[in-house]
């Protein structure tokens, strides 16, 4: 879909100036003034990130208290079960405590929720079921904070309950001024460990569930060694879950600064010098091992969608085990199994993707239509968010993709996937008539319907959607850093350019544009399936390869296209049988008879 190109204006003084004091290339000045940085001292702090910048857990709400009942409980004998979530955060928050609590020596097990049977979060009859084992005390990792009634059960069951979560707690402005009414709408529980609860003076509550983990683990580890300074043992503890919570940040995609950067630049590192036997199998069954770094998009796109594989298809136990295992042999048949069943989940991603797109073109231009709600029988649950945001991203509109039960006789399960400026979560509450259930936020959400509600709902969320996006807002827009010829990419430079990582939400990767630009040699698509694109482009002498990721489509319309062409691209240095090259991934492009 057409992209509206909005590139950022600088003062070109203040580049100058900055370019001077820092001495950095001109594109690096102007990229650090566009994350607030304009002197040498904010340059020198930015590219500084130092592990030792990690808050001391006894900051964190509720850790010091949590970690005391666990140590109280590990040293009681009492069996603790981790309870976490099926997604890459959640298993890697699992993770974490799960090695922790090993370490020290406790009985400990762990409890996932399938995705499919039960859902998100805390339910009464997991909890009926781990009390029923002779579980004693149950921690929550990425789940948790809203879940009240289960908290009364908890109690009921004569569990210990201690939550650590990172997402919004349910409660009301209107009730922040009284405490003892917050605390009524938060779980009646022995510890809350969260970054972000309401009356917190915690400084970031960006953390994710991994994160949080991280923080409690290394509070236990202080607990048992009754120091600050812990043993070398537990250190290299920590070393790994740093590398653990790395991914969870990651694949969380939660905002990459404050504590989330220092996690991220050193847990990359420690991924590499501190990996649990499965992580390090999995890095050699994707042959991650034979790069020289790990950078975030390789855990972004190679390892996060595979833990979230196992999740999505309802093998989320067999990640963890992965994750903690301290056999090498089981380790690898693990990662391959894992590994298969990515291979499984983007077959079925590709097959719903088909069928969704089909149906969304049967009436019509999916642009003519403010949203899209879309149902199909048979279509996996575990993949229709993700098809729900490729087709978000594709035709810039709001997604709900609705998978209906094979027999009908039970409730659809659907997903969706939004847009900047619409509020998802919002509209579901306002259609929420419609629905048996739904929950999620501004950018994603879930709910399930019967199916004799879908087309009412359609009409009422297309009418929502229809008042509150504009037509302008019906055109996806492209953010660009920063104009720059090819020349001006050497390889020092792009090298520069990457002391800004690690890239992701909050930092994204820089995105540039160029003009004047010419196909040196046909286009041609590449990948399995020949989704991507691989281009030669030159510009006044100077020649780089490019690849345009998910934009195999765009060969013959390149071929076709009437001279010079513009190009929003993002540079990175590619890295291939022991050979550096600066390289673009080309987010966009137009010929210069479009202007």
């Amino acid at each position: 879909m057409p992209k509206r190109w909005r590139i950022a204006s600088y003062d070109q003084a203040r580049v100058a100036a900055l370019g001077r004091a820092a001495n950095v290339p001109h594109v690096v000045a102007q990229l650090l003034l566009g994350r607030g940085i304009s002197d040498a001292d904010g340059v020198r702090q930015f590219l500084d990130v130092r592990l030792s910048g990690l808050r001391d857990p006894e900051e964190l709400p509720g850790a010091t208290r949590a970690a005391e009942i666990l140590h109280e409980t590990i040293r009681a004998g009492r069996r603790i079960t981790i309870y976490g979530d099926y997604d890459a955060d959640g298993m890697t928050a699992t993770a974490i405590l799960l090695l922790c609590l090993k370490l020290l020596g406790a009985k400990a097990d762990f409890y996932i929720p399938n995705r499919i049977d039960e859902g998100y979060g805390l339910n009464h009859d997991a909890l009926r079921t781990i009390a029923g084992q002779g579980g004693d005390v149950v921690v929550t990792v990425d789940c948790g904070i809203t879940s009240v009634a289960e908290a009364q059960t908890a109690r009921e069951l004569g569990l210990t309950l201690i939550i650590t979560d990172h997402h919004q707690a349910h409660v009301g402005e209107s009730l922040r001024d009284s405490q003892s009414a917050v605390s009524e709408k938060l779980p009646y529980v022995a510890a809350i460990v969260h970054p972000g609860l309401p009356g917190s003076t915690y400084p970031f509550p960006g953390l994710c569930g991994a994160g949080v983990a991280l923080k409690l683990a290394w509070a236990l580890c202080q607990q048992a060694s009754e120091a600050k300074r812990v043993s070398e043992a537990m250190r290299n503890f920590l070393m790994r879950a740093v590398g653990l919570a790395a991914i969870g940040t990651v694949a969380d995609v939660v905002p990459l600064v404050d504590e989330n950067r220092i996690l991220v630049r050193h847990g990359l590192n420690c991924l590499r010098h501190y990996p649990t036997p499965g992580l390090l199998a999995l890095e050699q069954v994707t042959e991650l091992n034979k790069k020289p770094s790990i950078e975030c998009e390789d855990v972004g796109f190679t390892i996060a969608p595979r833990l979230n594989a196992a999740g999505r298809l309802g093998q989320a136990p067999l990640a963890v085990e992965l994750l903690t295992t301290e056999s090498a042999e089981r380790a690898h048949k693990l990662a391959e199994f894992i590994h298969g069943l990515n291979d499984q989940r983007q077959t079925l991603e590709r097959s719903v993707y088909r069928a969704a797109n089909k149906l969304a073109h049967e009436t019509g231009d999916p642009r003519d239509l403010p949203a899209l709600v879309l149902a199909g029988r048979g279509w996996h649950a575990g993949v229709i968010g993700i098809v729900a945001g490729r087709l978000a991203e594709e035709y810039h509109r709001p997604v709900v993709l609705i998978s209906l039960d094979e027999l009908g006789t039970k409730p659809a399960m659907g997903s969706g996937r939004s847009i900047n400026g619409f509020n998802l979560h919002a509209a579901l509450s306002a259609c929420g008539q419609h629905l048996v259930a739904h929950g999620g936020h501004e950018a994603a959400a879930g709910l399930t319907i019967d199916e004799r509600s879908i087309d009412p709902f359609r009409k009422d969320f297309y009418a929502y959607a229809e008042r509150a996006i504009s037509l302008e807002e019906r055109i996806a827009e492209l953010f660009v850093d920063a104009e720059t010829p090819l020349a001006a990419l050497t390889h020092q430079t792009v090298r520069q350019i990457e002391e800004l990582a690690p890239f992701g939400c909050g930092n994204e990767r820089p995105m540039l544009c160029t003009s004047d630009i010419r196909l040196s040699e046909p286009p041609r698509r590449i990948g399995a399936t020949g989704r991507h694109l691989a281009l030669r482009l030159e510009q006044h002498g100077v020649a780089l390869r490019g690849v345009a990721f998910g934009g195999g489509d765009w060969e013959q319309d390149l071929i076709d296209a009437s001279g010079p062409l513009a190009v929003a691209f993002k540079p990175v240095i590619n890295s291939f049988r022991g050979r550096q090259t600066v390289e673009m991934h080309i987010a966009d492009w137009r010929s210069a008879a479009e202007g």
